[in-house]
């Protein structure tokens, strides 16, 4: 007489093993997307107070570029600086705050290509969005800085170009062509020569 054994049924999952499965292939799926690095760094919580974007750079052919940026700003000397001001030059509009990690670094290159295309008609700008004037004034002297910084404490440039400035990212370089539109933009930390071909780029348009 041949005995039989009884075949193993495997337990059906249990509730928490349906969830982890599910979980797991969210995980997946999630992975196939690329992430969008400064929402991630916004949701980070870690207290840095920047986001850091990844230095890409974005540039726009002049067929394709929209209207004129307009703005009107107060320097932290007390000027008023209106953006139709610009009309015929390229300009250069770098976004920081003295505690940025990423602008203290770019700062030096910053001013050398300051230095040199000023003498090509070359505006640069700083907008800074939250620093005291004794404290932008101590940036730039330990940094050497020699153009002008808007106090933007307020916002209100930050507003005017929120479509081409993501918000809390800092620092971000715009470079604006002659005609004031947005040629070229470099969201995080501005490579000196990557920023000096754009600008001699946006120099050679008419």
């Amino acid at each position: 007489m041949t005995n039989h054994q009884p075949v193993p049924v495997p337990p059906l999952p249990g509730r928490r093993s349906l969830l982890l499965g599910a979980a797991s292939a969210a995980l997946l799926l999630a992975g196939c997307a690329a992430p969008d690095t400064l929402a991630v760094q916004a949701k980070a919580g870690d207290n840095k107070n920047y986001i850091a974007g990844d230095g890409s750079v974005s540039e726009y052919a002049p067929g394709t570029r929209t209207a004129a940026v307009g703005m009107t700003g107060v320097l932290y000397d007390g000027t008023t600086v209106d953006s139709a001001q610009w009309q015929g030059n390229v300009t250069v509009l770098n976004v920081w705050y003295a505690a940025c990690a990423p602008c203290r670094k770019e700062a030096p290159d910053l001013e050398a290509l300051h230095q040199e295309f000023k003498n090509d008609g070359v505006r640069f700008y700083g907008i800074n969005v939250r620093d005291t004037a004794a404290t932008a004034a101590a940036f730039e002297r330990t940094f050497g800085t020699t153009y002008p910084s808007f106090n933007d404490s307020d916002g209100g440039i930050l507003l005017a170009l929120a479509n081409h400035v993501p918000p809390r990212a800092v620092p971000t370089t715009l470079v604006l062509d002659k005609h004031g539109k947005v040629a070229a933009r470099i969201l995080g930390l501005a490579e000196k020569s990557t920023l000096k071909a754009l600008i001699s780029t946006a120099l050679s348009e008419p």
